[in-house]
């Protein structure tokens, strides 16, 4: 997905639905996690993910020579597993163990720790200007989603999981940036959904040896496959895509509008509605 620079409003549009996609995985998950335990399940997303990209590589024809050489595959693969795989690991593990409220929480901090970490290796430079943007919309999501918690569902690992998600998003966004530059967008995202399949299929295997597969229903599986082909490969190769040509505290900062429409998609005429097309 390199080539010539797409137009300021082209990017704006995808990462439009790349928020879309990921605001729905946070309902879609939830509706998964009923069936699947929240490990099986995010080692079956990756599994599915790794299946649908590579043919979709393959068929673009991308080649880099240098990308095969031990060192820079190994760099690649490392940056996709530990910024991408485990990002998305912890986000379902998390789910499974905090409120929705707590983890879109979590992820608006993710912003603010993408700017610190692209500072440090100087890759960006904080401005009074970045941060009291970041900070502002820090707080409209902290207000919104403290405004409308009762009954929750938090634990103190739910919310340390998502802490950890948040430190492996900025390292994935701002790692990523340097390899997607050179390498781009659908390359990283295959290297890393076909590699991490391949070195989590026998935690796949062993989490998923006595589940019962066959008791599971269509509307969850239904949830697995979306969570694997949208929020997973659609927005991970929207995400990088616009890495390419913005700053990665940029990017990041369109995780503000995730909160809200999570938000909007938990009113039960909305999720009466995606569980009745589910």
């Amino acid at each position: 997905m390199k080539g010539e620079r797409p137009s300021t409003g082209r990017l704006y549009f995808l990462l439009a639905w790349m928020v879309i996609f990921w605001a729905v995985n946070y309902v879609v998950g939830k509706i998964a996690l009923r069936e699947f335990p929240s490990l099986l399940l995010a080692c079956l997303r990756l599994q599915i993910a790794g299946v649908v990209i590579l043919p979709i590589y393959l068929s673009r024809r991308e080649r880099h020579p240098e990308l095969w050489q031990r060192s820079a595959l190994m760099r690649v693969f490392g940056i996709g597993f530990f910024g991408l795989i485990m990002n998305q690991i912890l986000f379902v593990v998390a789910l499974a163990r905090t409120s929705v409220a707590h983890t879109a929480l979590g992820v608006a901090c993710a912003p603010i720790l993408v700017l610190l970490l692209a500072a440090a290796i100087g890759q960006e430079k904080i401005t009074a200007r970045k941060m009291l943007g970041l900070f502002i919309a820090a707080g409209g999501v902290l207000v919104l989603q403290l405004a409308k918690e009762s009954g929750s569902t938090a634990t103190l690992a739910g919310d340390g999981y998502i802490l950890l998600f948040g430190f492996a998003f900025a390292f994935y966004s701002v790692k990523g940036k340097e390899i997607t530059q050179r390498f781009g967008s659908l390359t990283v995202n295959t290297i890393a959904y076909v590699g991490g399949a391949l070195v989590l299929a026998p935690l796949t295997l062993w989490t998923g040896w006595h589940f019962g597969y066959s008791r599971v229903s269509a509307a969850a599986w239904a949830s697995v496959i979306f969570m694997a082909i949208f929020p997973a490969v659609l927005a991970s190769l929207i995400y990088y895509y616009a890495l390419t040509y913005l700053p990665a505290s940029r990017v990041s900062a369109v995780l503000y509008m995730q909160p809200l429409l999570a938000t909007l998609w938990q009113f039960p005429r909305w999720a009466n509605r995606l569980a009745f097309l589910w």
